[in-house]
Order: C-alpha cells, then structure tokens, then sequence
C-alpha cells in the first residue's frame, strides 16, 4: 500500500511520500534506545511540563490538524476538531494523575511480615521503547492515549501509522519535538505493514501496542510472542446495543443514531447490532430508521455535514458485500442499502455509502458474524432479557455494550452477563481518560487509559529489605 494522502471525499492524491529505508529505521531505532536511557531518569514534574506543553501546542494547532485529518480519512471537521481537544485533555490528565497512579505501593506490614522483609513495596518502572502500530480512523486519539501516559511511565515512542494517515503521523512526531522532548522520545516512523516484523524483533524495542483489524492482531502477537515481549490489542468490535421494555425509547434512538454513525460508522466502539424488545421495538425502528434517513451526507469539510464518505475504496466495496450478502439472503433495508445518490461537486467520485438500517438478520448472513465499518445498523427484535443478552454474546468480539433500561435488576444482570470490556447504561460508549479501555475474546487483550493504561507498559518491581542499609 503506497504511503499517501488520498482525499475519500473526491479520490484525489493530494501528497505522496517514501518509505523509510533500512539505515533510516536503524537510526531511528538507535536514537529511541539512547533517549530512553536518559529521558527514563527525569522526574515527573519535567515530564508533566514537556506533555503539557504539547497539549497547548495541539490546542494552537486544532483547526490545522482537524483539516489534515479531514482530508486524509473523511471524517466530518467537527468530529476531527473535537478529537484534536480529547487529545489535548487526556494529555493534561496524564500530565497532572501520572504520580499519582504510578506511586510506590506499600503492602500492610502485618501481610509481609513473614516473608522476613524488614520494608518491602512495589515500585513502577518504564519497560524501554513501545512500538505502536495505529490505524487510520482516529489518527490522533489513537496514537495519543498510547503515547501520554507511556511517556509519562518514561518510556519511548516509535509510530507505525497507517499508510493513508502519513500526514498526521508525521505532525505527531512534530508535536513532541517542538514540545521539547528530548530527542529520539517519539518517533513517527513511514513505513509498511512488511516492516513491522523486523522492528518489533529488534532488541531495542521492548513492547508493542496495536489497534487494528483481528488479522494484524494475530501477526503482531505471533511475531511478540516469540520474541517474549508483552502487547497491547485493542482489535474489532460489533458492540451491542439493548433497548429494554422501561428504556426512555425517544432518547435512546436519537443516541443510537449517533452511536452507530460516529466516525463515519468507523470505529471499533459503534454501536453496530440494535437488539431491541418486542414491547418497544416499533417504535424504536420507526425512531432510528427516521433519525438515520434524515443524516445528512456530504463533503466532510462542510459544517452541515453529519456523515462523510468511508476511508477508502476497498472499506465501501466490503461494506457493500457484507450489506449485499444480507440483502440475497432475505434482510430488508428500512433506508439506505446504497451509494447516496445526487452529491455532485466532484463528490461523485468519492467513496461515500448511505446510512443504512436492515432488518430481518439471521445467522447465515455474513454480516451476523462480522464488523461492520460504516453507517450500516443491524435491528434485532427479541422477547426477553435472557435472549436479548444471548444475542448480545453471539459474536467473536466482546469491546463494549449499549444497555437501556432504568430497571436496577435488569443493569445487575447486563452488568454481570454481558461479554465486554465496558458495559454503558443510558448512554453511549466513549473513551475517557479517567476509564480502562480495552475488550474481551476477539477484541483483544489489555487496557488503555486510566491507571490501568499506565501500568502497561511498567515494570512492577518488588523492592525487598531483610535489613536497611545504612
């Protein structure tokens, strides 16, 4: 896949660039080794002054960065302007809670008291240099809720982005170097999927964290795996979304559009499988079907603009077979179901796809079982709570959950039953700095954000005394 800006809006290459060659990456390799061997011996104060810094700068840059982003991966300009402030918020988070979350720990001295420890306690260590393989859809949070708090931990940074995204990947890199990081901290590195293998093996890379597709999961985990180093999968997600008997049905389809459109309908967390009770389920898919219909979709850059087109060609021709696939095998498309038609301006050539809504799902229908990335729902109708969570669980993935209901019984169980890394009541999923991110089975291992994120990629050191030295 060629490194290149590509307008999806329109189809026009807008910049090229050229891969990394080998004495490049060895150098760059070299300087994140020799910058972790300093930059791990600062304190936090310096390395809460240096993050800070760059959150201002992002802010400065806000509008600059959200055109980029709009242009390379064709999300609306609003949507890439609010990611550019998340970032720079979960940057001051890290910035102001990293001591704290990465305090010394101190076991009760009655519980260590036989182990003949006169003092022991853990102490968080940086592991070296992280290596993240980012994808396209959030180009900035996604590199960001890695790279904050690994920096802050006092480890080092080498950005494997992807291919389409080169110009933000590189305006990260830019960012911490004007924010005054010592040199050789974070490093955006432009190279392809082929060359992952031999930097990730590299013994001067001492972890890897990836969010991604299931299949570039597999191959980063098989490749650290053998090299015994510790990963981080944030992968798929088909998130379901409950709607119960005493839900507020109203505000829960305003959400639902919402949820399931974010991004495009790119994103990992989107609600993509609408699994509704009987009881209000006419009213939901009338509400829902309504609320996709009216959405606008149009040239990203416009403020107007509620839904731009998907990432790339081949994203809409594997939306289009999955939603195909469905359509043969009997489901009903309530909207949607195409290309848009009557954009004009040159958006024509552009790889836009309809809001869609479909109904009628069953298990042999490819988009039962798979991730669907764009502005495709699936409705599913259910008699009771026990099918509904069933459902729910029927699928590889396991990221995150949507639950309605204002019955306390009905939250215990979803709470308890649901097969996610997140259950959100009443609301929709969304990622917060505060918050351990990550999910289950297919969706991958570990966590992102919150105290948890930070631990990830720190040693935790056992630190034993039989006798204080003096």
């Amino acid at each position: 896949m060629p490194i290149a800006t590509v307008n999806p809006a329109n189809g026009e290459t807008l910049r090229t660039f050229d891969a990394l060659g080998p004495d490049e990456i060895e150098r760059r390799l070299a300087a994140a080794d020799a910058a972790f061997r300093e930059y791990r011996t600062t304190g936090f104060g310096e390395r809460s002054r240096l993050l800070n810094r760059a959150a201002d700068l992002l802010d400065e840059d806000q509008q600059d960065i959200a055109r980029t982003m709009t242009l390379e991966m064709g999300k609306p300009v609003k949507a890439a302007r609010a990611e550019a402030a998340k970032c720079a918020k979960a940057m001051r988070w890290y910035a102001t809670h990293a001591q704290e979350l990465l305090a010394d720990e101190h076991p009760a001295p009655a519980d260590v008291e036989d182990s003949g420890a006169s003092r022991a306690y853990v102490h968080y260590r940086p592991l070296g240099t992280v290596l993240a393989v980012m994808p396209w859809n959030f180009p900035l949070w996604q590199v960001v809720r890695f790279a904050a708090p690994a920096l802050m931990a006092g480890n080092t940074g080498l950005l494997k982005h992807a291919s389409n995204v080169p110009q933000t990947a590189l305006y990260l890199g830019d960012l911490f170097r004007r924010a005054g990081f010592p040199e050789g901290c974070f490093q955006t590195l432009l190279v392809g999927s082929a060359a992952v293998e031999a930097i990730l093996r590299d013994r001067r890379v001492a972890a890897a964290t990836l969010t991604g597709s299931e299949p570039a999961g597999r191959a980063v985990a098989a490749v650290a795996g053998d090299e015994v180093k510790h990963t981080v999968l944030e992968l798929g997600g088909s998130d379901p979304y409950l709607v119960l008997p005493s839900a507020d049905v109203a505000r829960a389809a305003r959400t639902a559009v919402t949820a399931r459109v974010q991004n495009n309908g790119q994103s990992c967390i989107a609600a993509k499988r609408f699994i509704v009770h009987t009881e209000v389920y006419e009213e939901f898919a009338e509400r829902f079907t309504v609320g996709m219909r009216d959405l606008t979709v149009g040239d990203p850059l416009e403020e107007s603009t509620d839904v731009g087109p998907l990432s790339s060609e081949q994203g809409r021709t594997d939306l289009e077979e999955l939603v195909d696939d469905a359509v043969r095998r009997g489901a009903v498309a309530l909207c949607g179901g195409g290309r848009p038609e009557g954009l004009g301006g040159g958006l024509e050539n552009g790889w836009f796809y309809a809001p869609t809504v479909l109904t009628g799902i069953t298990p042999a229908m490819r988009i039962h079982r798979e991730e669907t990335f764009g502005p495709v729902a699936t409705l599913y109708r259910v008699d009771s709570l026990d099918e509904a969570v069933e459902l729910a669980n029927d699928t590889p993935f396991g990221l995150s959950s949507n639950v309605w209901t204002r019955d306390a019984e009905e939250s215990r169980r979803c709470v308890r039953d649901l097969e996610a890394g997140g259950v959100f009541f009443n609301g929709m999923t969304a990622s917060h700095p505060a918050l351990p991110f990550g999910g289950v089975k297919r969706s991958g291992y570990g966590r992102e954000l919150a105290g948890h994120g930070i631990r990830e990629f720190c040693n935790a050191t056992t630190v034993w005394y039989g006798a204080e030295p003096r």
